[in-house]
């Protein structure tokens, strides 16, 4: 086991664990870590915990102090002169004729780097825009493509449901979301009503998906023959979030009832299936049953029925062999073929 604390750098984002270094760390203390960027300034989330070693990524980086009243200054200056650094890199794109959209600038703590968040429909050639840029603000230059549900939690926004983004909110990381989980919870199919402003499906396709897939399990299929209190009926409509089923019975009228007060019925079709498979057993038993007959079946005599007549003539002297042999005892048995063999040349002969 290993001790960690865990530190985010922007509000919604991923959580990365460091070695507090025996340091009194809690949670919401802003620190100041060594990462592959070099030094950042974050806020604690998690405080020190144990956690096996598997979840570590090595290397694993030690938390150099906490943050400073200086150093929460300079963050301060930091955030002023990326918007003035985003406005200068948004003249330098338009100046080179690039096919790319300025996102966002992002300074580090020690002003070793700038990096600038763009997107754009394919690959875009940079290299003269990046010596321009180092050419005005004098530091490593990064223009890193990111895609558009990445520009969505930069920016941020409201959503069709009037709340600011999940994944500007809360959400530290993408997971990913089909079409699938949409028809599970029956909604509509419609691009613009299950999208959101990033274009892709909305996230919130998959916060209530796994309990409509658990409770639809407990649940009557649509279609299928219901005993209720009201009487036997076929299950027109299930409600998940109310776990009712609607349910039309035999006199033509439709009412809803809960799970628990409907019993489903074995349909007629289902028993009729259940017949075949009951015959197919017995079939089954039958033929082991006839297996042995064959064995009984005479086997010896059926080449004998199928022989030509030429090959009756062949073996003539053959077939005499044998049925002495069966009659007379196997002591005397080399004498009567030495005796016949030469008469049963000789009647041919005649």
């Amino acid at each position: 086991m290993v001790t960690v604390v865990g530190v985010r750098f922007k509000k919604a984002g991923k959580v990365y664990y460091f070695d507090p270094a025996e340091q009194e760390i809690k949670v919401n203390d802003p620190v100041i870590v060594e990462t592959a960027r070099g030094l950042e300034q974050g806020t604690v989330v998690l405080g020190p915990r144990d956690v096996p070693e598997q979840q570590i990524v090595a290397p694993l980086k030690k938390v150099i102090r906490k943050a400073t009243d200086k150093d929460l200054e300079q963050v301060r200056q930091n955030r002023a002169k990326e918007a003035e650094a985003l406005d200068t890199c948004a003249k330098k794109i338009a100046t080179h004729g690039l096919d790319m959209h300025l996102v966002d600038a992002e300074y580090t703590f020690d002003n070793s780097k700038i990096i600038f968040y763009f997107t754009a429909e394919g690959r875009v050639d940079f290299r003269e825009l990046v010596k321009d840029l180092a050419s005005v603000f004098r530091t490593r230059i990064e223009l890193r493509q990111i895609g558009v549900r990445d520009e969505a939690k930069i920016t941020g926004g409201i959503g069709p449901c009037g709340r600011i983004f999940c994944c500007k909110s809360f959400l530290g990381d993408f997971q990913p979301v089909s079409i699938k989980m949409a028809k599970e919870q029956n909604l509509s199919l419609n691009p613009t009503k299950i999208s959101g402003v990033c274009g892709r499906l909305m996230c919130c396709l998959r916060y209530e998906c796994e309990h409509y897939e658990d409770t639809r399990l407990a649940m009557p299929e649509v279609g299928s023959r219901v005993v209720t209190v009201e009487g036997e009926g076929r299950v027109a409509a299930s409600n998940v979030l109310r776990n009712t089923v609607s349910v039309e019975l035999d006199g033509g009228k439709t009412m809803e009832f809960p799970v628990e007060e409907v019993e489903v019925k074995k349909c007629a079709r289902a028993a009729s299936e259940a017949k075949p498979a009951g015959a197919g057993e017995i079939q089954q038993e039958q033929v082991k049953s006839e297996q042995p007959r064959p064995q009984q079946e005479p086997v010896a005599p059926r080449p004998e029925q199928t022989e030509t007549p030429a090959e009756r003539a062949e073996p003539q002297a053959e077939r005499v062999e044998p049925r002495p042999a069966q009659v007379e005892p196997q002591a005397n048995e080399p004498k009567a073929e030495v005796a016949k063999r030469p008469g049963a040349e000789e009647i041919p002969e005649q």
